[in-house]
Protein backbone atom coordinates (compact mmCIF):
# COMPACT_ATOMS: atom_id res chain seq x y z
CA UNK A 1 0.00 0.00 0.00
CA UNK A 2 1.19 3.75 -0.31
CA UNK A 3 -0.28 6.45 1.32
CA UNK A 4 -1.05 10.12 -0.72
CA UNK A 5 0.77 12.70 1.59
CA UNK A 6 -1.68 15.37 -0.03
CA UNK A 7 -5.48 14.22 1.17
CA UNK A 8 -7.86 15.31 -1.28
CA UNK A 9 -8.66 15.88 -5.00
CA UNK A 10 -7.21 18.97 -5.65
CA UNK A 11 -3.18 19.89 -5.17
CA UNK A 12 -2.43 22.19 -2.54
CA UNK A 13 1.26 23.89 -2.75
CA UNK A 14 1.37 25.43 0.48
CA UNK A 15 0.38 22.20 2.32
CA UNK A 16 2.72 20.12 0.11
CA UNK A 17 5.14 21.98 2.29
CA UNK A 18 3.70 21.35 5.44
CA UNK A 19 3.80 17.28 4.79
CA UNK A 20 6.70 15.67 6.12
CA UNK A 21 8.47 12.55 5.12
CA UNK A 22 10.49 10.13 8.03
CA UNK A 23 11.75 6.59 6.30
CA UNK A 24 13.80 3.91 8.55
CA UNK A 25 13.99 0.39 8.19
CA UNK A 26 12.90 -1.53 11.06
CA UNK A 27 11.82 -4.91 12.21
CA UNK A 28 13.30 -6.01 8.64
CA UNK A 29 10.83 -3.76 6.48
CA UNK A 30 10.12 -0.53 5.64
CA UNK A 31 8.52 1.87 8.31
CA UNK A 32 7.38 5.68 7.10
CA UNK A 33 5.82 8.22 8.89
CA UNK A 34 3.73 10.95 6.83
CA UNK A 35 3.17 14.11 9.23
CA UNK A 36 1.70 17.67 8.71
CA UNK A 37 0.48 20.24 11.15
CA UNK A 38 2.21 22.06 14.19
CA UNK A 39 4.45 19.73 14.85
CA UNK A 40 5.63 18.05 11.44
CA UNK A 41 8.39 18.95 11.16
CA UNK A 42 9.76 20.27 14.52
CA UNK A 43 11.70 18.90 17.59
CA UNK A 44 8.56 17.40 18.85
CA UNK A 45 7.87 15.57 15.84
CA UNK A 46 11.23 14.60 15.68
CA UNK A 47 10.86 12.97 19.05
CA UNK A 48 8.17 11.43 18.40
CA UNK A 49 9.44 9.72 15.07
CA UNK A 50 12.36 8.58 17.40
CA UNK A 51 10.07 7.33 20.06
CA UNK A 52 8.01 5.20 17.80
CA UNK A 53 11.18 3.68 16.28
CA UNK A 54 12.57 2.66 19.36
CA UNK A 55 9.38 1.15 20.99
CA UNK A 56 8.94 -1.39 16.94
CA UNK A 57 13.15 -1.72 17.77
CA UNK A 58 11.58 -2.88 21.54
CA UNK A 59 9.24 -5.24 19.69
CA UNK A 60 11.88 -7.04 17.38
CA UNK A 61 13.91 -7.83 20.37
CA UNK A 62 10.73 -9.71 21.91
CA UNK A 63 9.63 -11.43 18.70
CA UNK A 64 11.96 -11.13 15.41
CA UNK A 65 12.78 -14.77 14.64
CA UNK A 66 15.88 -13.86 12.98
CA UNK A 67 17.19 -13.16 15.74
CA UNK A 68 18.73 -15.96 17.82
CA UNK A 69 18.18 -13.58 20.95
CA UNK A 70 14.89 -12.78 20.89
CA UNK A 71 12.65 -13.28 23.25
CA UNK A 72 10.90 -15.62 21.19
CA UNK A 73 13.70 -17.42 19.57
CA UNK A 74 14.33 -18.25 23.05
CA UNK A 75 11.44 -19.94 23.58
CA UNK A 76 10.80 -21.78 20.25
CA UNK A 77 14.40 -23.21 21.32
CA UNK A 78 12.93 -24.29 24.85
CA UNK A 79 15.39 -22.29 27.08
CA UNK A 80 12.00 -20.02 28.23
CA UNK A 81 8.66 -21.23 29.51
CA UNK A 82 5.08 -19.37 29.16
CA UNK A 83 5.74 -19.26 33.10
CA UNK A 84 8.70 -16.44 32.05
CA UNK A 85 6.56 -14.20 29.61
CA UNK A 86 6.47 -10.48 29.79
CA UNK A 87 3.58 -8.69 29.58
CA UNK A 88 4.04 -7.70 25.97
CA UNK A 89 4.22 -11.22 24.76
CA UNK A 90 1.71 -12.52 26.63
CA UNK A 91 -0.74 -9.31 25.41
CA UNK A 92 0.48 -10.75 22.13
CA UNK A 93 -0.19 -14.59 22.63
CA UNK A 94 -3.70 -13.53 24.26
CA UNK A 95 -4.82 -11.89 21.27
CA UNK A 96 -3.62 -14.66 18.80
CA UNK A 97 -5.93 -17.00 21.01
CA UNK A 98 -8.83 -15.15 20.40
CA UNK A 99 -8.44 -14.59 16.66
CA UNK A 100 -7.90 -18.15 16.54
CA UNK A 101 -12.11 -18.09 18.75
CA UNK A 102 -13.26 -15.51 16.11
CA UNK A 103 -11.98 -17.36 12.82
CA UNK A 104 -12.99 -21.04 13.67
CA UNK A 105 -9.23 -22.07 14.18
CA UNK A 106 -8.34 -20.49 10.55
CA UNK A 107 -6.22 -18.25 12.09
CA UNK A 108 -3.66 -19.52 15.06
CA UNK A 109 -0.35 -18.64 16.40
CA UNK A 110 0.60 -22.43 16.75
CA UNK A 111 -0.35 -23.65 13.77
CA UNK A 112 1.05 -26.88 11.34
CA UNK A 113 4.87 -26.17 9.73
CA UNK A 114 6.04 -27.55 6.49
CA UNK A 115 6.59 -31.23 7.35
CA UNK A 116 3.48 -31.39 9.80
CA UNK A 117 5.16 -30.37 12.77
CA UNK A 118 3.14 -27.37 14.98
CA UNK A 119 5.21 -24.26 14.97
CA UNK A 120 4.68 -20.95 17.18
CA UNK A 121 3.90 -17.56 14.65
CA UNK A 122 2.48 -14.78 16.63
CA UNK A 123 3.57 -12.84 12.81
CA UNK A 124 0.43 -12.35 11.84
CA UNK A 125 -0.73 -10.56 15.30
CA UNK A 126 3.11 -8.40 16.00
CA UNK A 127 3.33 -6.40 12.78
CA UNK A 128 -0.09 -4.43 13.38
CA UNK A 129 0.20 -4.31 17.17
CA UNK A 130 3.47 -3.40 16.75
CA UNK A 131 2.92 -0.39 14.84
CA UNK A 132 -0.41 0.67 16.90
CA UNK A 133 1.58 0.77 20.02
CA UNK A 134 4.12 2.92 17.92
CA UNK A 135 1.71 5.67 16.90
CA UNK A 136 0.87 5.95 20.62
CA UNK A 137 3.86 8.34 20.77
CA UNK A 138 2.40 10.44 17.73
CA UNK A 139 -1.43 10.46 19.49
CA UNK A 140 0.32 12.39 21.86
CA UNK A 141 1.47 15.36 19.89
CA UNK A 142 -1.44 17.96 19.63
CA UNK A 143 -2.55 19.64 16.03
CA UNK A 144 -0.68 16.93 13.89
CA UNK A 145 -1.81 14.72 11.65
CA UNK A 146 0.01 11.76 10.80
CA UNK A 147 -0.08 8.23 8.72
CA UNK A 148 2.62 5.68 10.22
CA UNK A 149 3.17 3.08 7.49
CA UNK A 150 4.97 -0.32 8.11
CA UNK A 151 5.44 -3.10 5.46
CA UNK A 152 2.14 -1.17 3.37
CA UNK A 153 -0.16 -1.73 6.76
CA UNK A 154 -0.57 1.57 8.59
CA UNK A 155 -2.76 3.77 10.82
CA UNK A 156 -3.64 6.82 10.42
CA UNK A 157 -4.82 10.53 12.15
CA UNK A 158 -6.46 13.36 10.72
CA UNK A 159 -7.91 15.78 13.95
CA UNK A 160 -10.14 18.08 11.70
CA UNK A 161 -13.61 15.93 11.16
CA UNK A 162 -13.88 18.27 8.19
CA UNK A 163 -10.26 18.01 6.47
CA UNK A 164 -9.54 15.86 3.29
CA UNK A 165 -8.64 12.42 4.16
CA UNK A 166 -5.84 10.45 3.83
CA UNK A 167 -6.16 8.17 0.31
CA UNK A 168 -4.71 5.10 0.60
CA UNK A 169 -3.28 3.30 -2.38
CA UNK A 170 -3.70 -0.79 -2.56
CA UNK A 171 -1.66 -2.49 -4.75
CA UNK A 172 -3.13 -4.48 -7.40
CA UNK A 173 -1.77 -8.43 -6.19
CA UNK A 174 -1.34 -9.27 -10.27
CA UNK A 175 0.50 -6.37 -11.08
CA UNK A 176 2.40 -4.59 -7.78
CA UNK A 177 3.49 -1.72 -9.61
CA UNK A 178 -0.05 -0.78 -10.26
CA UNK A 179 -3.12 0.44 -7.60
CA UNK A 180 -6.78 -2.09 -7.69
CA UNK A 181 -8.48 0.51 -4.57
CA UNK A 182 -7.81 3.81 -3.30
CA UNK A 183 -8.74 3.82 0.13
CA UNK A 184 -9.95 7.07 1.77
CA UNK A 185 -9.13 7.16 5.71
CA UNK A 186 -9.24 10.08 8.20
CA UNK A 187 -8.55 8.15 11.34
CA UNK A 188 -8.05 4.49 11.43
CA UNK A 189 -6.31 1.69 9.75
CA UNK A 190 -5.72 -0.62 6.63
CA UNK A 191 -3.87 -3.81 6.52
CA UNK A 192 -3.38 -6.41 3.22
CA UNK A 193 -2.50 -9.77 3.35
CA UNK A 194 -1.42 -10.99 0.12
CA UNK A 195 1.51 -13.35 -1.34
CA UNK A 196 2.44 -10.81 -3.80
CA UNK A 197 5.64 -10.01 -2.28
CA UNK A 198 6.17 -12.84 0.10
CA UNK A 199 5.08 -15.42 -1.49
CA UNK A 200 2.77 -18.62 -0.15
CA UNK A 201 3.66 -17.77 3.39
CA UNK A 202 0.18 -17.93 4.69
CA UNK A 203 -1.78 -20.79 5.36
CA UNK A 204 -5.66 -21.91 6.61
CA UNK A 205 -3.90 -22.98 10.21
CA UNK A 206 -6.61 -25.78 10.32
CA UNK A 207 -4.59 -27.02 7.30
CA UNK A 208 -1.41 -26.06 7.26
CA UNK A 209 -1.92 -25.34 3.33
CA UNK A 210 -2.44 -21.94 1.64
CA UNK A 211 -5.86 -21.25 -0.01
CA UNK A 212 -5.85 -21.44 -3.18
CA UNK A 213 -8.60 -18.83 -4.16
CA UNK A 214 -7.38 -15.60 -2.85
CA UNK A 215 -5.09 -13.25 -4.01
CA UNK A 216 -5.14 -9.92 -1.51
CA UNK A 217 -7.37 -9.42 1.49
CA UNK A 218 -7.59 -5.65 2.77
CA UNK A 219 -9.47 -5.29 6.14
CA UNK A 220 -10.26 -1.47 7.08
CA UNK A 221 -11.00 -0.91 10.80
CA UNK A 222 -10.93 1.16 13.94
CA UNK A 223 -7.62 -0.29 15.33
CA UNK A 224 -5.01 -1.84 12.82
CA UNK A 225 -4.03 -4.66 15.65
CA UNK A 226 -7.78 -5.79 14.45
CA UNK A 227 -7.11 -4.33 10.36
CA UNK A 228 -3.90 -6.96 10.60
CA UNK A 229 -5.34 -9.91 12.38
CA UNK A 230 -8.72 -9.93 10.30
CA UNK A 231 -6.70 -9.56 6.87
CA UNK A 232 -4.68 -12.72 7.82
CA UNK A 233 -7.81 -14.45 9.08
CA UNK A 234 -9.55 -14.00 6.23
CA UNK A 235 -7.21 -14.76 3.56
CA UNK A 236 -6.50 -18.31 5.14
CA UNK A 237 -10.34 -19.01 5.18
CA UNK A 238 -9.80 -18.70 1.34
CA UNK A 239 -13.79 -19.08 -0.41
CA UNK A 240 -14.95 -17.91 2.96
CA UNK A 241 -13.19 -14.34 3.25
CA UNK A 242 -15.41 -11.99 2.32
CA UNK A 243 -18.40 -13.90 3.91
CA UNK A 244 -16.69 -14.00 7.24
CA UNK A 245 -15.60 -10.24 6.90
CA UNK A 246 -19.00 -8.90 6.31
CA UNK A 247 -19.82 -10.40 10.12
CA UNK A 248 -17.20 -8.32 11.59
CA UNK A 249 -18.50 -5.24 13.27
CA UNK A 250 -16.70 -1.85 11.83
CA UNK A 251 -15.00 -3.32 9.16
CA UNK A 252 -14.81 -2.84 5.78
CA UNK A 253 -12.80 -4.86 3.19
CA UNK A 254 -11.58 -5.34 -0.45
CA UNK A 255 -11.08 -9.01 -1.27
CA UNK A 256 -9.22 -10.00 -4.66
CA UNK A 257 -9.97 -12.95 -5.85
CA UNK A 258 -7.41 -15.33 -8.04
CA UNK A 259 -9.48 -14.99 -11.04
CA UNK A 260 -9.36 -10.75 -11.01
CA UNK A 261 -12.96 -10.76 -9.33
CA UNK A 262 -13.26 -8.52 -6.09
CA UNK A 263 -15.73 -8.28 -2.99
CA UNK A 264 -15.64 -5.24 -1.34
CA UNK A 265 -17.62 -3.44 1.56
CA UNK A 266 -18.05 -0.28 -0.67
CA UNK A 267 -18.52 2.79 1.56
CA UNK A 268 -14.47 2.22 2.18
CA UNK A 269 -13.37 1.56 -1.05
CA UNK A 270 -12.82 3.84 -3.83
CA UNK A 271 -12.42 2.13 -7.11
Amino acid sequence: MSVDTLPGSTPDPARRERTQRYVQHVMGMPVSLAMRGRHAADRHGRQAWADALASLRATDRLFSTYRPDSFLSTMIRGEKGTGQLPAAVAEVFALGHRAERESGGAFAIRRPGPTGEIVLDPDGVVKGWAVERAADHLLALDATDFCLSAGGDMTCRTLDPDAAPWRIGIENPFDTRTLIAVVPVHTGAVATSGTAHRGNHLVDARTGEPPACVASVTVIADTLTWADIDATAAYAMGEHAADWLATRPGRSYLVVWADGATSRAATAVDR
